[in-house]
């Protein structure tokens, strides 16, 4: 049980966080969005890119679709795309988290990943490597951010259960 648990809410946890760091890029100048740091996916609009296409392959691997492409730099590389298509996305992976159970969390998801090697994966491993390959790069973003002057929003895990203790109690 406690895998269920700690999976369903650190998918919320993932979607809070994401939301945060989308609502902060919202407030950069096309220049900031773009701004290229050196890393893998340059930018903080790259970089959370890169974590939204990797939510949608993983989606598409645990429901037994093979994704076409990672990114489409066209399609995907607009912010109104992490605004607008993200969230839905992290809805869907919070429905799929609540109609998991223990057992089927040990269930395979085969696949193949983008270089065409297949693999079989437990779903509860996936489930926690989503959560913490969002994280490591969402703390790429809130670095990104602090060198361009910006104040990040907290995303420690640790703030998202304090706002949901203190909205507990408010409500």
């Amino acid at each position: 049980m406690m895998i269920l648990s700690a999976i369903r809410t650190h998918f919320d946890y993932t979607a809070w966080a994401s939301a945060r760091l989308v609502n902060a890029a919202g407030s950069l100048s096309p220049e900031e969005l773009t701004k290229d740091f050196g890393t893998a996916d340059h930018s903080v609009l790259g970089t959370l890119v890169h974590v939204y296409a990797a939510d949608r392959i993983w989606y598409d691997r645990v429901h037994g679709n093979a994704p076409a492409r990672f990114i489409e730099p066209e399609r995907d590389m607009h912010l109104h795309v992490l605004q607008n298509e993200w969230p839905v996305l992290l809805r869907r992976w919070h429905e799929w988290a609540a109609a998991q159970t223990e057992e089927s969390l040990a269930t395979k998801a085969s696949y193949k990943d983008l270089k065409g090697n297949s693999y079989e994966t437990p779903l509860g491993q996936i489930a926690l490597h989503l959560v913490n390959h969002g994280t490591h790069h969402r703390g790429q973003v809130s670095g990104f951010l602090r060198a361009m002057g910006h104040v990040p929003p907290p995303l420690d895990l640790i703030a998202y259960y304090r706002e949901l203790a203190a909205t507990a109690s408010a409500g």
